[in-house]
């Protein structure tokens, strides 16, 4: 069955005119959902396709999207419909062009005025997906009670599945056990985050306005963000620098941000294996050595 008819039908309801599809044209660089561009009726939008079973995951994107873009601090694709037709789900967003590298010293200031905005508790009213791992975000007042029984203590049950070795499960349990020693002297608010912002989540409008698309939303700690930046490349030193003149981090952020990525690197150890799990167990020995 083509859903393609049943997606221009809910655009149209969403938008509140008609629209039927010209052209359909796929964009690579996901690995977990397929991305079509639609075009028709002088109107573009950016469409995310997967099986029927990936509604919820779309409806969770799509409530963290108006989330993030109700903040006013950062643009992001605004959501337009989502669904399912036949046998696939669909996500229907605002088609951006994206234009080159994000401006890195843009996109810190703004990524600071996001975290600016804080909730009440940390988590979030909904779960959502790292990837396309479950996140939980249960409510906590507490954020060690979150990262330990949430985010680290769910990544390591994971991996004790996905064969990660038993000595690296041990050393992971010291850290659980271990984990209120890295915030004696930090106190987190619960802001507003993207929750999965790596190089490949971020980009420039055609003004060269910073946009980051794809997020994994809950309310914690600002520095779970900072980290995952400098996870896979970064956006080089003028975003740090000006997220620190915006608002500037605390001492213990060069040891905190390990433990943060550890969840990250974790995630993919439990997705795709491979050296991840070495790279995971080296982790835990740089945390373990700074709680002695």
């Amino acid at each position: 069955m083509d859903p393609w008819n049943d997606i221009a039908q809910a655009i149209g309801e969403a938008t509140g005119k008609p629209f039927s599809i010209a052209s359909k044209s796929p964009i690579g660089g996901g690995c977990i959902n397929r991305a079509y561009r639609l075009s028709g009726d002088g109107r573009e939008f950016f469409v995310k396709v997967n099986r029927a079973f990936g509604l919820e995951m779309f409806q969770a994107e799509a409530e963290a999207l108006g989330e993030l873009a109700a903040a006013a601090a950062m643009r992001v694709p605004l959501p337009v419909t989502v669904g399912v037709a036949g046998p696939s789900a669909y996500l229907v967003l605002e088609y951006i062009p994206l234009v080159g590298r994000v401006d890195g010293a843009a996109l810190g200031t703004e990524l600071a005025a996001l975290h600016r905005v804080t909730g009440t508790r940390f988590g979030w009213h909904r779960d959502n997906t790292i990837g396309s791992t479950p996140q939980v975000n249960t409510p906590e007042n507490d954020w060690v009670a979150f990262w330990q029984q949430h985010r680290l203590g769910v990544q390591l049950d994971l991996a004790g599945r996905s064969g990660l070795g038993p000595r690296a499960l041990e050393k992971g349990a010291r850290l659980m056990e271990g984990l209120a020693g890295f915030f004696t002297d930090h106190r987190p608010q619960p802001s507003l985050l993207h929750g999965d912002l790596w190089g490949g989540n971020a980009a420039s409008d055609d003004h060269g306005r910073p946009v980051i698309f794809d997020p994994a939303t809950y309310y914690g700690d600002r520095e779970t963000d900072l980290a995952m930046t400098e996870l896979f490349g970064g956006f080089g030193g003028a975003f740090l620098r000006a997220y620190q003149d915006a608002w500037p981090l605390d001492a213990g952020y060069r040891t905190r941000k390990t433990l943060y990525n550890l969840y990250h690197i974790l995630n993919h150890f439990n997705l795709f294996g491979g050296g991840y799990g070495a790279q995971a167990d080296a982790m835990i020995d740089r945390l373990l050595a700074e709680l002695r």
